[in-house]
């Protein structure tokens, strides 16, 4: 299916089943007009960046819709809030599944319309820069962890720059355009900032703590702003899919735990480049390497979860007494008929040689959820996935990509 396959396609198709409207959203350059393309060609496609189209909608939004009775894409739709409720009336007349649909770049203007308007006539969805078994299928899949890391997942990445030089040399371009078109139209149309050097500095201080438990009076303080303010910039930044915040897992568990979610940015690669990180030399010593492994892996799971059409639901654990997993999530498992809910625990990290200290770390990490056992997961980057000492060691290359 076209350059790139993308694991979420089977989501999309099945909510095309099952509701009239289908919503994808997801950051600018994640590839969403391409997969709404490929998948539902049959139908007229509109975006409503085009100014001509944005003000037809805006000022006939009934005839504007009139043309396209029969359905049709409309990409950029945050654009046009307005059509909203005259698509609930469309659809409300004739619910045929998969009539529309609608991708839009700002996560919070979308659903903002989308929950006042189209409650439970839309199917949402939400795509992310290219998973790591999306790149092995298109890319040079023996690239090494730190190439990767420094190239991250956006598709353009992959399409413009091709060549074995090229390519990390040229992203650079592509991330500083990319940074400059973000702030000037997603973060002006999100909220009122005048000092869009002082927001510029803020985004690379995020890029500093990623991996780290968000202090939010420390990063307002180095940042020259207030708090207030910069709680306002860091749900910009994350309703616009530049970060994610991780929270604590707190169920079940009566110890003293951390409150603050911990930071980490969506694409690996935008996150080197706004540290100033330009190649694999630098990368592969840098004291944020560790943190940039952990921020792939995290994401890499969340893309997972969100390719399948699931919600997010992961966990980092960390007490008082210093007892951490960086990642936790709820299975659920099938054991003689009855179903039983456990804890995933997944320890990181970035080394690529299982060391006797990796192997207590995972049997620390495992022990807060004693009542609650899986096989611990220990993922690393090294090249080999392995069991040892009743442990799972998964390769960086191997991570997802079943």
């Amino acid at each position: 299916m076209g350059m790139f396959y993308r694991n979420i396609s089977p989501t999309l198709l099945r909510l095309a089943q099952t509701f009239p409207i289908v919503g994808l959203t997801g950051p600018r350059q994640s590839g969403k007009t391409t997969i709404v393309k490929e998948l539902f060609g049959d139908k007229p496609y509109v975006s409503l960046e085009d100014p001509d189209e944005r003000g037809f909608a805006t000022e006939d939004p009934r005839g504007f819709l009139k043309r396209f009775e029969d359905g049709a894409i409309f990409d950029e739709v945050q654009r046009c809030p307005n059509l909203f409720s005259y698509l609930q009336g469309m659809v409300d007349r004739d619910r045929q599944p998969g009539r529309f649909i609608l991708t839009g770049s700002q996560q919070f203007n979308l659903l903002a319309g989308i929950s006042q308007s189209l409650a439970g006539r839309i199917g949402m969805s939400r795509l992310l820069p290219l998973q790591w078994s999306e790149i092995k299928n298109i890319s040079d899949s023996e690239a090494s962890l730190d190439k990767h890391l420094l190239r991250g997942g956006y598709p353009a990445i992959y399409t413009t720059h091709q060549g074995t030089h090229g390519q990390i040399e040229n992203s650079h371009d592509w991330f500083a355009s990319y940074i400059t078109t973000y702030i000037e139209r997603d973060i002006r149309q999100l909220i009122n900032i005048r000092e869009i050097g002082s927001f510029q500095k803020f985004i690379k201080l995020c890029a500093g703590r990623t991996g780290q438990l968000l202090n939010l009076s420390a990063l307002a303080s180095e940042a020259g702003i207030t708090t207030a303010n910069a709680r306002i910039w860091l749900s910009a930044l994350e309703t616009s899919d530049i970060i994610y915040l991780l929270t604590p897992y707190h169920k079940n568990f009566g110890k003293r735990l951390v409150k603050s979610p911990k930071l980490y940015f969506i694409d690996t690669g935008l996150a080197a480049w706004l540290l100033g990180i330009r190649n694999k030399e630098t990368l592969s010593l840098h004291p944020m390497r560790g943190a940039l492994f952990e921020s792939y892996v995290v994401i890499e799971h969340l893309k997972h979860q969100y390719n399948q059409g699931q919600a997010a639901d992961m966990y980092f654990w960390r007490d008082n007494n210093g007892l951490e997993t960086d990642l936790v999530y709820e299975i659920t498992e099938n054991i003689d008929g009855q179903i039983t809910q456990k804890l995933q625990t997944i320890e990181i990290k970035s080394g690529a040689t299982v060391t006797s200290d990796y192997i207590k770390a995972g049997k620390k990490s495992d022990q807060f959820v004693n009542d609650y056992p899986t096989k611990l997961q220990l993922i690393y980057g090294g090249e080999n996935s392995f069991q040892r000492s009743g442990i799972d060691f998964v390769s960086w290359r191997d991570l997802l990509c079943k």
